[in-house]
């Protein structure tokens, strides 16, 4: 993610409240390693090691806030949708980088329920869970700095973690937290429908679960893993099962004869969760078979969730099409920051922030301030780059007087508004040393 706040400043809070000392539980950290968590301590070259989840502190909403921000959340996605129309409708895959042999499932995932006269589809049905909106919020209006469509991680911190927080501490009246039961509906929806709409998957149904063993922290396991636990839950009942499978052990047979996809034992791959970039996807050993298996319409071809149709969104490029197209909308425009693909940012915009179309996690970000690089950060993304109105987060001083700068992290579970995760980063820039920060409902006023 690459949010930002000017260095030092104090940017204006509004009713956005940090509760700096709250409840401290006695072997929290034991705690939460046993709820999964294993990523919690990073030892930096100094000695010190740096606790990823932050215990004591917390922010507290009101009931009202957290419903202005579901109704801000289901209008975000609706222009989203809507941008995702603009981009195909107007030829705007290339100017995302998506490669041109995605394009065509691209669109046929996106259209996948355009089934009427004259539909775009032919029915067959690309299921997707989930998603993540990372928002600027100071109290009044959250703005969006991008959307983590594809493979938002945080997910059981937000889900598990920060709700027996909530529990065992006693503090606040509610969470914004829905996640674990609307996962488990999510998951028995989609299938369900799937299965409607192709007929020839066997039964029971094997769902597998793939991540990049490179992660060497676990957090991409720890997240999948999760997520496999939500559809066990949802799908056992009903008959069917899940498998994890690490993304280096999936074999495609023959790449000659276009065969089918297989885990490490040659069970065959229907149905994939794949915790893995589309980005990264497109650029491996199978991409064009991969994308060949999928758009023959005469094969029974594995189906990856999430669908193709997440690379219109879990792109900066998003960010510009948006301010394209409402910009000049004054209910929606307030959403957003201004935002342009680098190559036409316009003369007036002197203070922004540069991000890379594919960037993760911070990297290869610069804070520009009127014309004058004040910070870069380094990494292994290189252009294109889209450049985003520069806007200072709210501020808060912790106890040494280092101010620590939130971001929302809004989750949509089969694309609605399901509960809240932040955090916090010391930097101007939200990077992989953030810090995650739970929440409360109606625990002050």
């Amino acid at each position: 993610m690459a949010s930002a706040a000017t260095p030092g400043a104090e940017a204006g809070v509004a009713d956005v409240r940090r509760i700096p000392t709250g409840v401290v539980r006695p072997g929290w950290r034991e705690t939460i390693a046993a709820q999964g968590l294993v990523y919690n301590d990073t030892t930096l070259s100094t000695g010190e090691t740096v606790s990823y989840w932050r215990e004591g502190p917390f922010y507290d909403f009101t009931a009202a806030e957290v419903e202005a921000l579901h109704a801000d959340a289901e209008t975000l996605f609706e222009m989203c949708v809507d941008a995702g129309d603009h981009i195909l409708e107007n030829g705007l895959l290339d100017r995302l980088g998506v490669p041109e042999f995605a394009w065509e499932q691209v669109a046929r995932t996106w259209y996948d329920d355009d089934t009427g006269p004259g539909g775009r589809s032919r029915g067959d049905f690309s299921p997707s869970v989930y998603g993540r909106f990372d928002l600027r919020y100071d109290g009044a209006r959250p703005q969006l700095l991008e959307f983590n469509a594809d493979t938002p991680t945080a997910l059981p911190e937000s889900a598990v973690v920060q709700w027996y927080w909530h529990l065992e501490t006693a503090q606040g009246k509610d969470q914004w937290n829905a996640l674990h039961e609307r996962l488990i509906d999510a998951w028995r929806r989609n299938i369900d429908r799937l299965r409607q709409a192709r007929p020839f998957l066997p039964t029971p149904l094997t769902i597998h679960f793939a991540c990049d063993g490179a992660d060497e922290t676990g957090e991409d396991l720890f997240n999948t893993e999760y997520l496999m636990e939500t559809a066990r839950q949802a799908l056992e009942p009903m008959g069917h099962r899940v498998k994890f499978v690490w993304m280096s052990q999936i074999g495609a047979g023959n790449p000659a004869t276009d065969d089918h996809f297989y885990d490490a034992d040659l069970e065959r791959i229907h149905v994939i969760f794949k915790l893995y970039p589309w980005e990264w996807m497109t650029a491996d050993r199978f991409a064009r078979q991969c994308f060949r298996d999928m758009g023959d319409p005469l094969r029974d071809s594995t189906v990856w969730i999430e669908p193709p149709y997440k690379m219109l969104w879990s792109n900066k490029g998003l960010l510009p099409v948006l301010w394209e197209l409402f910009g000049d909308d004054p209910a929606r425009r307030a959403l957003l920051l201004p935002a342009y693909f680098e190559t036409h940012r316009p003369a007036w915009l002197t203070s922004y922030v540069r991000k890379p179309l594919l960037g993760r996690e911070g990297a290869n970000v610069s804070i520009v301030i009127e014309n004058e690089t004040v910070l870069s950060t380094p990494g292994p993304y290189d252009g294109p780059f889209v450049c985003q109105a520069y806007a200072p987060l709210p501020a808060f001083p912790d106890e040494r007087g280092v101010p620590y700068h939130p971001v929302l992290g809004l989750w949509l579970i089969d694309g609605e508004p399901a509960g809240l995760g932040i955090r916090e980063s010391a930097g101007p820039v939200t990077d992989n040393m953030s810090h995650f920060v739970p929440h409360t409902i109606a625990h002050t006023g």
